[in-house]
């Protein structure tokens, strides 16, 4: 914002309000936050429950983050007009009928459509949630409350690599079959809530809806298909070519074009004293813009993250769910620990030194998992590497938000939910998609230039198997492929050496541009706030009438 506010200190009178609510608030973010999760931890029973590549799975999440980051603007503004409480509410009822969808999907298509209905039902939670934390509570216990807000997400996550981990190894259906009691609880809870007045003045920016969506939803679907229609030049799996190009391309940068032409028309409409979709006000400085890029680019890294650990644990070691909970134990913890203590250090660090430091301990955590990365994710300088990730994450997504919300008066609370809403779940699909489309292209790259020199796998086995759709396998389902083909016990055993070496050297890449991705962040931090809380002056910036 042009202005900054300081913060009103609490008065010894302040009456404190029930954390009732705060709890059912909380209960709605983790409901969310436990149903991205569970995705990849459950990847290995979705793979052989429908016949499909792990890269599907990684699909699931970016349609799920479509839903949320291409409407939850126009969720902020309904929630206005209809009342927090109620949107809630019925945003709640949607998510429900999402995961009864998703555990009786037959197919992948039908999983799928499911994370999408769910995405919608969160693009109305998102922005309710900060919206009913400002309903609810003031002063000193409104700080407090949205910093378990930033803490649930954590939680929620580790809850769901523990409790995932063990249902999903009896079926992956029974993890999602708890988000069903689990909604069905907020429901019943919901009516604890204080009633919010609708707000029937509020208007709908129709043109903002359809500018905002279609540019975010082409943003993410593009990125989402880079691995299937190509990088850069279309595959001959793409649909469709321009001049030769890929149609990815083209949707990443047409989506740009259009999200660069909401905001124009967003400034447009605000001149002529009406209402946007988005209140300029939460994005109109150097600061806010510098949240939410580095809450883009950690959050999108978290999603990398999330994504890849899942992906060898399960698929390349053939390991199970509950093995890899374990495996992602270290770095979930650290980050949920971290997201709540990082609150102590406010009043001693401003948020740019805090951003630095948090973005350079992912860098190194990053770089050291690309150099000691093994077949074995349970030794102890991979636990260190995962460790020190997590400082870093846990600290980043807090500090991130806190700066977002504290520039913002109480009334655009919910505006400001949209905003992170939207920076969170398009960076999630983002971070998912590109990481699965770079690993699978590092991995065919490695694997046919082994190819090409190695003696052992003849061409005429080479022309057996289908080296333009290479993908991450386990050991055991290579050699199945391989039965069918006319491959000797010899050619077997090299072929299973050659996937087994391309393998961890993708992921080794894949850290190591996760690491020059969080020394890049680096960069946006300098515009960060660089006061502390008691520092910060009353109106350092007169807006401008």
């Amino acid at each position: 914002m042009s202005s900054s506010r300081a913060p009103a200190p609490a008065q010894s009178s302040e009456e404190r309000a029930s954390w009732v609510p705060m709890i059912v608030i909380a209960m709605g973010q983790a409901l969310m936050s436990f149903n991205v999760a569970a995705i990849p931890v459950s990847m290995g029973g979705m793979v052989k429950s429908f016949n499909t590549p792990p890269t599907t799975v990684g699909t699931a999440i970016v349609m799920y983050s479509l839903g949320v980051s291409g409407f939850v603007m126009l969720g902020a503004k309904l929630g206005q007009r209809f009342g927090s409480k109620r949107f809630f509410q019925v945003a709640t009822g949607l998510f429900l009928g999402a995961m009864v969808l998703m555990v009786i999907s037959p197919r992948a298509e039908v999983m799928l459509a499911a994370q999408g209905l769910a995405g919608f039902a969160g693009a109305s939670l998102v922005p309710s949630l900060v919206a009913l934390i400002a309903n609810h509570y003031r002063g000193r216990q409104q700080a407090q409350a949205v910093g378990w807000l930033g803490s649930a997400r954590a939680i929620a996550g580790v809850l769901a690599f523990v409790i995932v981990g063990f249902v999903a190894a009896i079926n992956w259906r029974f993890a999602f079959g708890l988000l069903i009691v689990h909604a069905a609880a907020i429901l019943l809870l919901s009516f604890k809530l204080k009633p919010s007045p609708p707000r029937p003045e509020v208007k709908i920016d129709a043109i903002g809806v359809v500018l905002a969506a279609v540019g975010i939803i082409s943003v993410a679907f593009g990125f989402n298909n880079l691995r299937g229609w190509g990088a850069l030049l279309a595959r001959p799996g793409a649909p469709f070519d321009i001049l030769g190009l890929s149609p990815a391309i083209v949707l990443i940068g047409f989506g740009v074009m259009t999200v660069m032409a909401f905001f124009v028309w967003s400034h447009k409409r605000a001149a002529g004293g009406r209402t946007p979709l988005l209140a300029l006000e939460v994005v109109d400085s150097p600061k806010e813009w510098a949240a939410v890029v580095c809450l883009f680019a950690i959050v999108a890294m978290e999603g990398a993250i999330n994504f890849s650990v899942p992906l060898y644990t399960q698929i390349v070691q053939g390991r199970s769910s509950m093995q890899t909970s374990i495996a992602m134990m270290p770095f979930m913890l650290t980050v949920f620990f971290t997201a709540i203590l990082i609150v102590r250090l406010y009043a001693r660090f401003p948020p740019r030194t805090i951003a630095r430091a948090a973005f350079i301990l992912v860098a190194v955590g990053a770089a050291w998992l690309a150099f000691v990365v093994r077949n074995e994710w349970s030794t102890a300088p991979v636990i260190i590497g995962l460790i020190t990730v997590g400082l870093g994450q846990g600290a980043l997504v807090t500090l991130l938000f806190n700066v977002l919300v504290t520039s913002s008066p109480r009334e655009l609370a919910g505006d400001v939910g949209s905003l992170r809403g939207v920076t969170q779940n398009l960076a999630a699909a983002v971070g998912t998609a590109v990481i699965g489309a770079l690993l699978v292209a590092v991995l065919s790259s490695l694997v046919v230039s082994n190819l090409a020199s190695n003696p052992v796998l003849t061409p005429r086995l080479q022309a057996e198997l289908a080296l333009d759709s290479i993908n991450f396998v386990s050991n055991d389902r290579l050699k199945s492929a391989l039965e069918a083909t006319s491959a000797t016990p010899e050619q077997v055993a090299e072929a299973v050496a050659v996937n087994t070496d391309a393998r961890v050297r993708a992921l080794k890449i894949g850290f190591l541009l996760m690491s020059g991705l969080a020394l890049l962040a680096v960069v946006p931090c300098s515009w960060l706030p660089n006061y502390r809380p008691d520092e910060i002056p009353a109106d350092p910036k007169p807006r401008k009438s």
